[in-house]
């Protein structure tokens, strides 16, 4: 791996060159690129679709019968917004200064090639492996997920003894378990009547609304509760947490409910009174808080605030999930992680969600671990340091040889 470590740096390059941009999903370009490399390195692989502008590739190495070991990442990156503010092409590929720029540095067309150079450096080499690899690459983790990673556990395609997904963590840093996620609709319908006669004539729906809303925040007091073993990778994530987020108190977030009004909408026209409104409320649930609770919550806020002609609904709903932190796989990559950084791998929880929970529903352990420049993940000016590309993909291969190898 060092003595080909341009030819990896040159793949993540040439995938940040390709804007996979997520809306509106046009994967078809990375796709072809991500088979041709698999084709170089006579790697098998199929490209199953779901639907027509969703091609998922499975690819598999090694020996059938044995273990399974699989490797999963996204191709799809978010949209990079006002180019203006970008202080770089976010599609340049740039490699300079030890970093390589550009939309999916971190997040994570870096992590994503450490995974496919890993396959295609124990295909050259002809490794023996006592087992199979299979990566899967997902064109949709940045839109939830529906017709990737989800339809490929869930239709059984995809299947393994363990999981490693190359989301970005931080070299020292591997992420065992990850909060749930509400998505919440409020609708407030109201009695229309002219703005002028207000508040004696009509139902103002915003009011209503606005009255929900004003205790809604609430969800970030219900308490967590879990076991001691849970407990002591919940201090770790909040100190990993401090280390790598620079905002005050945000470690808060890890284990108590996070709230965000994202969106509001109501009213026809300034002088009538609103027959409708409604609000969008994104809630991160932690481990130790089920959804269930949650909602209970939701329907107490709503009773409490005494607004009549209130309704909730979720477009969005996943219970928070984690893989045991002594699971065979967590510490295989924990050994390499020591051989190769000389430092210990801390396991955390991770404060957003991903794809891994797909494969934690399914019984399967998964961590995440890969490249990460927390600064520029889904805002501007993305980079990803060389070393850690580097030496996370040494860590990639080696795991992958000692999890299928040893009895």
């Amino acid at each position: 791996m060092e003595d080909r470590k341009e030819e990896l740096l040159k793949l993540c390059s040439d995938l940040i060159k390709i804007p996979s941009v997520n809306p509106p999903g046009e994967m078809e370009a990375i796709t072809s690129f991500i088979c041709r490399y698999l084709e170089e390195h006579h790697i098998s692989y199929e490209v199953l679709y779901p639907t027509p502008t969703t091609p998922n590739i499975v690819a598999t190495l090694g020996r059938k019968g044995g273990r399974r070991l699989i490797l999963n990442g996204h191709s799809d990156v978010v949209p990079p917004g006002n180019l203006e503010k970008w202080e770089f092409d976010p599609f340049s590929g740039e490699i300079r200064d030890g970093k390589i720029f550009g939309r999916g540095a971190s997040d994570m067309k870096c992590g994503l090639a450490g995974l496919l150079f890993s396959m295609g450096v124990l295909s050259d080499e002809q490794v023996e492996l006592d087992g199979e690899v299979m990566l899967a690459i997902v064109p949709d983790e940045e839109v939830s997920g529906s017709w990737g990673t989800k339809w490929l556990v869930e239709s059984g395609m995809v299947t393994g003894d363990a999981c490693i997904i190359a989301e970005p963590s931080g070299y020292f840093n591997c992420e065992i378990g990850q909060k749930g996620c509400c998505w919440l609709k409020l609708t407030a319908s109201g009695v229309p009547a002219h703005g002028s006669l207000a508040p004696f004539v009509g139902e103002n729906a915003i009011e209503k609304l606005m009255r929900v809303l004003g205790r809604i925040t609430d969800l970030r007091n219900i308490p967590a509760r879990y076991d001691d073993d849970t407990a002591a990778v919940m201090e770790d994530s909040k100190q990993n947490a401090r280390r790598r987020l620079t905002a005050k108190g945000a470690a808060h977030v890890l284990n108590h409910c996070s709230v965000n009004i994202g969106k509001i909408n109501g009213g026809t026209k300034i002088n009538m009174v609103p027959d409708h409104a409604e609000a969008e409320v994104d809630i991160r649930v932690p481990i130790g808080i089920s959804t269930k609770t949650v909602e209970e919550e939701i329907c107490r806020i709503i009773q409490e605030s005494g607004a009549q002609d209130v309704e909730y609904s979720f477009s969005w709903r996943s219970e928070p999930n984690s893989t045991p932190r002594t699971a065979g796989i967590v510490e295989c990559l924990a050994e390499n992680v020591q051989e190769i950084w000389k430092e210990p791998l801390t396991r955390t929880y991770q404060w957003a969600s991903s794809d891994a929970r797909f494969f934690r529903y399914a019984g399967i352990p998964t961590l995440q671990y890969g490249p990460s420049t927390p600064s520029g993940i889904h805002s501007y000016n993305e980079t990803a340091e060389v070393t850690d590309v580097v030496n996370i993909a040494k860590v990639y291969l080696c795991t992958i040889v000692d999890f299928l190898n040893k009895k």
